[in-house]
């Protein structure tokens, strides 16, 4: 299923946790695009819901499937996952024909590296614009800006995930 995308965006930065606990943290789709499940102004206001076969996202072959919609436009796409390698390495693909608006099929994933006492993440899409919609000199721009949010919003919620408590002083 693997496919050459002709862009790519990739974002980057150290979780406060072991490689295995990031890893199994995001080996769960709907921890890594939590983003999507809520209103915000990058989706207008809209959310997407996500829905993971009975392997639940965390074995090759296993389906992804969201939709929602946004503006009055109905979106969804179905994903599977392509490879997994614990704990530092998972991809997925989008199948069939994705219904969105500012980016076509893609492949996405994470690699993870151990850094001291913390994980190197790097969070990745590989896509192409949409077959049809936008015009394509508004398409590249919207997309390049959506890729560098969602990649940020999987970055951020790892991040978060994990960040140290504060203790009283």
């Amino acid at each position: 299923m693997t496919t050459t995308f002709p862009l790519h965006h990739e974002s980057q930065g150290d979780v406060a946790a072991g490689i295995d606990e990031v890893f199994a943290y995001l080996d769960d789709p709907r921890h890594i695009a939590e983003h999507m499940e809520n209103s915000s102004a990058m989706m207008a206001g809209s959310a997407m819901r996500i829905d993971v076969d009975a392997r639940a996202g965390r074995t090759i072959g296993s389906q992804i499937r969201m939709s929602g919609r946004m503006c009055g436009l109905s979106l969804s796409l179905e994903e599977a996952i392509t490879e997994r390698e614990p704990p530092r390495h998972k991809a997925w693909q989008t199948f069939g024909t994705p219904r969105l608006i500012v980016i076509g099929h893609y492949r996405m994933g994470f690699d993870l590296a151990p850094a001291d006492a913390a994980t190197q993440l790097c969070v990745w899409v590989d896509y192409e614009l949409p077959s049809s919609g936008l015009p394509h000199w508004l398409a590249r721009p919207l997309a390049r800006f959506y890729a560098r949010w969602c990649t940020e919003q999987m970055v951020r919620t790892a991040q978060q995930r994990f960040q140290p408590v504060a203790q009283p002083a």
